[in-house]
């Protein structure tokens, strides 16, 4: 059985699990870690967690955060200079996390998601070397009245992420699943 298999079998475990309401929002966070050699094989497979969920009896939203940034660019005014010169591109960077909880917020408004729901985070490896995942899951976690589950592309050792095993982890209270651990 493939990775991503036993991964969306660990999740199905936990998410079928009588949930707490009096969880703090940090505490609603599950990441679900993977290889990020298996980007693609989690992608094909997203519908997946999806099915699980919606069997737990738990509602399902999907909020993609590939191509956030291409588009939060390009809407800029001087997005030419930040082409031709993207050195200056970290003096605008907290406007592009802003940007993302503005499009979060209309997310969650259009789809009315309530204390019972699971929204997810794909494309989180876009992320790397724009914003730090633990800045933007520090930001959406209590918007999101139910869990939110971050598809996360690295590794979890010792309470410490790491995404795309690329630079030092942080440490977070976020529940971790991944393909090895059974619940």
């Amino acid at each position: 059985m493939n990775k991503i298999k036993r991964l969306t079998q660990s999740y199905s475990k936990y998410i079928s699990v009588p949930w707490r309401s009096d969880a703090a929002a940090a505490q609603r966070v599950i990441f679900c870690v993977y290889n990020e050699m298996e980007e693609r094989w989690l992608r094909a497979k997203i519908d997946e967690f999806e099915f699980a969920t919606r069997q737990a009896e738990h509602d399902w939203g999907l909020f993609d955060l590939t191509n956030t940034f291409a588009i939060w660019l390009t809407s800029q005014r001087y997005a030419a200079s930040y082409f031709q010169k993207p050195h200056l591109l970290p003096t605008l960077l907290p406007k592009y996390l802003s940007y993302i909880i503005t499009e979060f917020e209309a997310f969650l408004q259009k789809h009315d998601f309530g204390d019972d729901s699971v929204v997810a985070l794909s494309g989180v490896g876009s992320l790397f070397g724009l914003l730090k995942v633990k800045d933007v899951v520090d930001k959406l976690a209590p918007l999101t009245l139910g869990r939110l589950v971050v598809f996360f592309p690295g590794s979890f050792e010792n309470n410490n992420y790491r995404l795309l095993d690329g630079y030092d982890g942080w440490n977070y209270l976020a529940v971790p699943i991944t393909a090895d651990k059974e619940f």
